[in-house]
């Protein structure tokens, strides 16, 4: 009986991205197929981002051709700091062999392998697939077969009609237990075994169980330039947007210390903010303004300062879980403008380093983050430099209605 992996192994779970294919039958003139826009965004970045938003996921291997290192920076934009990057072989069983190597110092409990050209997988076939990996047992989205199926004849007529009983068309991502999935590739390599369509018969071949969890419908993998167009139409023009803007505001009061945190940066100051965190008050603002396009509360609620894992915490965290959540409902973050308000420290020597260090925590362009300060006029407690206070405004894209 193949034992499960256990919960606190089921974080350590690896992707392999194959995206080291030409993509020929979608036609050449255009690039590889993973590098074509669909909705304005192309395949590949739309792939990787289902993974890196899935809170069960950890390291994520993208594998692509030699000769396409500046076409998957500029694909992948800030994308490509969050992943590794390898090289591939001559074929797709090559190219995942690469990638499995690349994971070894990291040793995952699991692995998924995904074609970069399927970018319309989900997380909760992510979930099925993860959870039916065993200690010995592999996992296999597959969808049974609903059409006809014909075998032809040599002079182009049907010889006869094939039963579709117990047929499954197989999908990606497919799962495995890491070392022994690794473990069967090296040994397909030094067979000289290469005709394998797929990781999964592989793992067949190594005496693997392969688990057939269920596919879904939409997981289409993009071959034709056809079904690219398709892809595009299906995401352009048939929703209608779904914009939503939220605001946030804090403030904290100066107690005796040395430095300030400010939107993520630490600034030289003759006092400091008091708070059970930080205290950064600009990123506290951020943080209910991402949270309040999802309806999800304060962060309060999330971080509570009763908590003490929160005394002194980096509240970059607190805007990395409220970007997480953003985009596990499928959301796009459009803009985030931050305003501090206060006498003193100075803002503006530390606006680049501020804009900086919010998009790593975003993951979007520097050009979508605005941060801005001004004073008060000397009036109340602010003028008084009592303390510091922020207003911050997110607008958030999400996937809207399809439109009749």
């Amino acid at each position: 009986m193949n034992a499960p992996i256990t919960k606190a192994e089921e974080r350590r779970v690896a992707v392999v991205i194959v995206a080291a294919g030409r993509g020929e039958r979608a036609g050449s003139a255009e690039g590889p197929k993973q590098y074509r826009t669909i909705d304005g965004r192309p395949v590949i970045s739309r792939s990787i981002e289902v993974f890196l938003r899935h809170k069960a996921i950890g390291p994520v291997v993208v594998v692509i051709h030699p000769d396409d290192h500046e076409l998957f920076a500029e694909a992948a934009g800030l994308l490509a700091k969050r992943v590794i990057t390898v090289e591939g072989g001559a074929t797709r069983q090559d190219s995942v062999r690469l990638g499995l190597q690349a994971l070894r110092e990291a040793s995952p409990a699991k692995v998924l392998i995904h074609d970069a050209a399927r970018p319309f997988v989900d997380s909760a076939l992510v979930d099925r697939t993860i959870e039916a990996i065993g200690e010995r047992q592999a996992a296999l989205p597959a969808l049974a077969v609903s059409d006809t199926l014909k075998r032809g004849g040599g002079d182009g007529t049907v010889s006869e009609t094939v039963s579709r009983n117990g047929l499954y068309a197989a999908q990606t991502p497919q799962g495995f237990p890491f070392w022994p999935i690794h473990a069967a590739h090296m040994k397909a390599h030094h067979a000289g075994k290469t005709d394998f369509t797929d990781d999964a018969a592989i793992a067949e071949w190594t005496g693997i169980p392969v688990k057939l969890v269920e596919g879904s419908p939409v997981n289409i993998k993009l071959t034709w330039a056809r079904d690219i167009e398709m892809a595009d139409q299906r995401l352009s023009g048939t929703r209608f947007p779904d914009v939503r803007t939220g605001n946030g505001y804090d403030v904290h009061c100066f107690e005796e210390g040395d430095h300030v945190w400010l939107c993520g940066v630490k600034i030289p100051h003759g006092k400091k903010l008091s708070g059970h965190s930080d205290a950064d008050v600009g990123l506290h603002a951020l943080t209910d303004a991402l949270l309040a396009t999802r309806g999800a509360g304060d962060i309060g609620t999330h971080f509570p300062p009763s908590d003490p894992q929160w005394k002194g915490a980096r509240s970059r965290i607190f805007v990395e879980h409220a970007a997480s959540l953003v985009r596990a409902a499928g959301g796009r973050i459009a803009n985030a403008d931050i305003t501090l308000i206060c006498e003193a420290p100075r803002v503006g020597p530390h606006r680049a380093a501020m804009t900086a260090a919010i998009s790593e925590m975003l993951g979007v362009d520097p050009g979508r983050i605005s941060v801005k300060a001004t004073t008060n006029e000397k009036l109340g407690f602010i003028g008084r430099e009592e303390g510091i206070a922020a207003i911050a405004t997110a607008t958030v894209i999400y996937p809207g209605e399809v439109s009749a």
